[in-house]
């Protein structure tokens, strides 16, 4: 039954990889992109990558689902009907070569590299020290904390990168609208915002508290909240702040501002980013508190885009 599951969820995959290459219309190539990111989601849950799946399905098929069909939309708005026939059979075909053979590259290498050590068993011998039971918290936040804490600037790097593309006159402004309820829709997509809001920061909350334990953490509550902040916009329940704004800010450097503070306090005990005996779970939940918000509020405006003048459409 596995394996039949397997072979099934494996067929599923490629046809909807294919299909997102290939279809003509651009609308119909995002769906499929969205449901790709569904599947890769199962195929880890399969793997008992539970945290993995968590993130595929968020980012992978969420907001990256999102950004698609904002580009189509902006597109749209350029006079582009987004209808790639021009483009000759064989460069999808081709594209679709490309993809395979980069990926039958990928599984050869990672099918032959050999396990040297029991690293999972290494992992599991310190995790009691931490006080908190989920490997893939201890590993992002103790034992790979330099990488976590890059990360975290990183995706505050790429918002500052998106927002310094906005045009002459916008600074400081908000970004625009997120609005793509048409034809009387925009009644119903408010109030699925303002029903989804509430329940995606909850989420976000219990994801972040059984992170140390269970699956969940800082970026999968982080990619929740930005979904239930992007819904909220599209619908109209919601406005952005305009980018000076002391409170935006404030949650977009609390999350690497924490995660900073607390590293350079460990130097008094001995190194950077070393948590004192004892209190290492308490540190831990802080930190992830504060990315989580930052996160959430850095995806959710780089999905905005950068500002734009008053009265003028992003």
């Amino acid at each position: 039954m596995t394996l039949a599951f397997d072979l099934i969820l494996c067929l599923m995959i490629i046809g909807t990889a294919a299909a997102a290459l290939l279809l003509q219309n651009a609308l119909a190539a995002v769906v499929f992109f969205i449901v790709l990111g569904n599947l890769l989601g199962l195929a880890w849950l399969a793997m008992d990558a539970v945290n993995v799946a968590m993130a595929e399905i968020a980012i992978g098929a969420g907001v990256t689902g999102v950004l698609l069909i904002l580009t189509r939309q902006r597109l749209n708005a350029l006079g582009d009907d987004l209808v790639s026939a021009e483009n000759p059979g064989w460069l999808r075909a081709g594209a679709l070569v490309a993809c395979a053979g980069f990926t039958a590259m990928i599984g050869s290498a990672v099918l032959s590299i050999a396990p040297a050590d029991d690293l999972g068993g290494s992992i599991a011998a310190l995790m009691p020290g931490l006080g908190i039971e989920n490997p893939v918290t201890g590993v992002l936040l103790a034992f790979r904390a330099y990488d976590t804490l890059l990360e975290a600037f990183v995706l505050l790097g790429a918002l500052i990168a998106v927002w310094s593309l906005a045009p002459r006159g916008a600074w400081p402004h908000a970004p625009a609208a997120l609005a793509l309820a048409e034809n009387g829709g925009d009644a119903v997509a408010a109030a699925f915002g303002r029903l989804l809001l509430p329940l995606a920061l909850i989420l976000a909350v219990y994801l972040v508290w059984a992170g140390s334990d269970l699956p969940g953490g800082a970026f999968q509550a982080g990619t929740v909240l930005a979904g239930g902040l992007i819904i909220a916009a599209i619908g109209g329940a919601i406005s952005w702040p305009q980018a000076d704004d002391f409170y935006l800010r404030v949650a977009l450097v609390l999350g690497p501002a924490v995660f900073l503070i607390i590293g350079a306090a460990g130097i008094a005990l001995g190194r950077f980013l070393f948590y004192p005996p004892g209190f290492e779970k308490a540190f831990i939940v802080v930190i992830e508190y504060g990315l989580a918000l930052s996160i959430g509020a850095t995806l959710a405006l780089q999905l905005a885009g950068p500002p734009v003048a008053p009265g003028r459409k992003g």
